[in-house]
């Protein structure tokens, strides 16, 4: 098919490579990626797309993933592999979550669930194109590569001119901040899922912000929700909106966190504190690309990049129980992992000027001179507080500051407390009594016990007895265990049929008592 005509003076119209093997839809993709200005190119099979990629290049690759003679896959791996520049966003079909997953993961700008909804189809070829023609470059200084990190330290990365100012702001050019920004840049050309782990106080926000601001989204919104401090009962008209009326005090419609992120990025911090019973809506919000306001019938459509962050071991909390293992997986595409300060000490200088600028900015005070002899107590501080910490000692030290030079006082600093002898006074004895009690001779500690061959089945006999402890000592009175235990009805039901655990009843915990 031949492209529409456009003005001399007129940008060059965007290439779009579409690839399916069914002819209807190809014909339908290429008739709406025509009317809306792109010059488009078909193909039905993988050896049929690699002859036009090898003869030209492309802003954007749309392709099935099965093909008649191989997978979307292959073509998503080549470009990776030859470093084109080309945007790939592959169609699945309905419910094959997995293979979007895969996709992402392999470098994937986007997927697209068939059968393709065309609204949402222009959105996201506008977006690829975008993201492909928004890409400069900004050189970065070589560095030295880090062993064990399979060689992902490119010494140049492709980021917006927003995303250049964004990484500014992580400070520090050690090597794992390196890593971190390297992976940044990498990661904010797709639409991938992003999930950023590190302990509190690290700057996961700053990370999630940097991820938004190299994407091709910088100039939309930035929407940081904090999923811990939402009461239970609102997290649903907090995320996704509420109609006049739905509930008592709503006197007018009111967009959710997702319709205010359209067309921007949703950053989850805390996702790990999420109630399981919005993780499940969470997920369908994500997998369905849709949102339903509390009170309306409708489906409401929208455009959002998912970035999440936490401090706890997500995969230890899937197995636990307290986190669904398919948000895992739909949240966990890709991951950054941020440094703990102590294993970027080299960072310490650079980040205590720009603390030091900003707190002495903001309180309209002269920026206090922070000595060599300073900054080597600061390294040997434990620190385990991270850049919150930091921030904090250097607040205070601003604060009390009465001359040129600045001092710190680490002693104020929070340090933990020993623990008392068994058996000793809250109260602290007089400093003569401490003095004069003989310190007791310490105990070789116990060996600890070996770890266990099969770890599944270790876990489950350790649940196993201790619901059978709380079924003896409640009188086999489900509720009242379930209630010791804190949990419901229904996951002591689900656990005592799970593992066998016959009761007095003779039953395995399936059917209901008139005592629950």
């Amino acid at each position: 098919m031949s492209s529409l005509p456009s003005s001399a003076a007129a940008p060059r119209p965007a290439q779009i490579l579409v690839i399916d093997d069914e002819p209807d839809l190809r014909t339908l993709y290429e008739l709406t990626l025509l009317r809306e200005g792109y010059r488009v190119e078909a193909a039905g099979s993988v050896s049929e797309a690699w002859q036009h990629l090898e003869a030209g290049r492309f802003d954007a690759v749309i392709t099935d993933m099965r093909l008649p003679d191989g997978e979307g896959m292959e073509i998503i791996h080549r470009i990776q592999k030859d470093q084109r520049s080309e945007r790939c966003v592959v169609m699945t079909a309905y419910g094959s979550a997995e293979n979007a997953v895969e996709a992402l993961k392999a470098g994937a700008f986007d997927y697209l669930t068939k059968p393709v909804d065309l609204k949402q189809f222009r959105a996201v070829v506008a977006s690829a194109v975008q993201a492909n023609r928004a890409a400069v470059v900004v050189p970065q200084k070589p560095a030295p590569q880090a062993a064990g990190h399979g060689g992902e330290r490119p010494d140049v990365l492709s980021v917006t001119r927003s995303g250049a100012t964004a990484l500014d702001r992580l400070v520090g050019d050690s090597d794992p901040m390196r890593l971190v920004k390297s992976r940044i840049a990498k990661v904010a050309r797709g639409m991938a899922p992003v999930l950023v782990r590190g302990e509190s106080g690290t700057g996961k926000e700053l990370v999630a912000r940097a991820v938004h601001g190299c994407s091709q989204r910088s100039e939309g919104p930035f929407v940081a929700v904090n999923c811990g401090a939402i009461p239970e009962n609102l997290l649903e008209a907090e995320f996704f909106g509420a109609k006049k009326g739905s509930y008592t005090g709503s006197s007018q419609d009111r967009d959710g966190y997702f319709q205010a992120a359209r067309d921007g990025t949703l950053f989850l911090d805390e996702i790990g504190d999420l109630p399981l019973a919005m993780q499940s809506k969470l997920l369908r919000a994500i997998q369905e690309r849709s949102v339903r306001a509390i009170g309306s019938t409708q489906e409401d459509a929208v455009d959002v990049r998912i970035v999440s962050a936490t401090h706890k071991d997500l995969h230890a909390e899937v197995l636990a129980g307290r986190f669904r293992q398919d948000l895992f997986y739909r949240l966990n595409v890709i991951e950054i992992a941020v440094p703990a300060l102590r294993e970027r000490r080299e960072d310490l200088p650079a980040l205590c000027t720009a603390l030091l600028a900003r707190i002495a900015q903001d309180g309209g005070l002269p920026v206090p001179r922070l000595s060599d002899a300073l900054l080597q107590r600061l390294a040997q501080h434990p620190l385990d507080g991270n850049v919150r910490e930091l921030e904090n000692l250097l607040h205070r030290a601003v604060a009390l500051n009465d001359g040129d030079e600045l001092h710190i006082d680490l002693m104020g600093a929070m340090t933990p407390m020993p623990a008392a002898p068994r058996g000793e006074s809250a109260e602290a004895p007089p400093a003569v009594a401490v003095a004069a009690a003989p310190a007791p001779a310490a105990e070789p500690k116990p060996a600890p016990p070996p770890l266990p061959s099969d770890l599944q089945a270790w876990l489950d006999q350790q649940e196993r007895e201790i619901l059978v402890r709380a079924l003896h000592e409640s009188g086999f009175n489900r509720t009242a265990a379930a209630a010791r235990l804190g949990m419901s009805l229904r996951q002591i039901r689900y656990r005592i049929a799970r593992l066998g655990i016959s009761t007095p009843n003779g039953d395995d915990g399936t059917t209901a008592h008139a005592d629950d």
